[in-house]
């Protein structure tokens, strides 16, 4: 398997620097091909901007998502969006690590989501009729691949429990997990969380590195979060609305998950 790892932390002598020196080595170490976008390392440019298209006339307005299709179609986007797009055609799976920073992904990563994931890459894809909405959640450049998320927290787990003060895990990461990462089309397995990062002793990473091997050992085994997938009868369209006879009574974030 080909894994593509986006790391997000500015301190590779970190937690998340430890982690992700672990998560490398025991994919290798199980056959697996590697790559890693250190966004730090890289000194990522994050703001999706004019400067992300080539040969761009400076007299005409910005538009991010015409300019973003227009240098897509045309070649003309900045190399290193192609060179991250080209690495995600290359990759079975994807995974994203990072610390959670003010209930989301830092800012680094989440510029890298807006620019790589350009129009006719990442959205704006497949036909808008009365039967089907375009390929996305489910469908896309990414379906048949798998994706997963790496995400430390100084929180306890309690704390992002169904009744705990920051809100369950599950809903935080949702705008991740099923926006970011099932939207292109990704098959995207349960999260690997690590929290109370900043009471993290030898035995507690030991015990961390221990379940993170098994999760990892698993990567294509493991079944995925079962969101429903847009075009296959569960939504009205063009409403996009969930059908009254499934998951009646229920809103919010759970009610698409089947």
């Amino acid at each position: 398997m080909k894994v593509l790892i986006v790391y997000a932390h500015p301190e590779r002598r970190s937690l998340n620097g430890a982690i992700n020196d672990f998560t490398v080595q025991r994919l290798r170490d199980n056959g697996h091909d590697v790559q890693v976008s250190d966004l730090y390392v890289m000194n990522w440019k994050a703001p999706l901007d004019a400067n992300d298209v080539r040969e761009r006339s400076g007299e005409a307005p910005f538009h991010a998502s015409l300019d973003s299709k227009h240098a897509f179609e045309n070649g003309l986007q900045s190399r290193d969006i192609e060179i991250e797009q080209d690495k995600l055609r290359w990759a079975d799976t994807l995974i994203l690590q990072f610390p959670m920073w003010w209930f989301s992904m830092p800012a680094i990563m989440k510029g890298w989501v807006e620019r790589v994931y350009a129009y006719g890459f990442g959205y704006g894809v497949g036909e808008h009729s009365d039967t089907h909405w375009g390929d996305r959640y489910g469908e896309g450049a990414m379906a048949g691949k798998r994706a997963m998320i790496v995400v430390t927290t100084g929180g306890w787990e309690s704390h992002y429990g169904p009744r705990g003060i920051n809100g369950p895990i599950d809903d935080i990461l949702f705008p991740i997990q099923h926006g970011v990462l099932f939207y292109p089309g990704f098959d995207v397995l349960p999260p690997f969380v690590v929290y109370q990062s900043g009471k993290m002793d030898d035995a507690r990473l030991n015990e961390t590195r221990e379940a993170l091997g098994q999760r990892l050992d698993r990567l294509w085994d493991d079944t995925p979060i079962a969101f429903r997938k847009q075009n296959r009868g569960d939504y009205a369209i063009p409403q996009l609305t969930l059908r009254d006879e499934l998951a009646a009574g229920r809103t919010g974030f759970g009610a698409h998950i089947d």
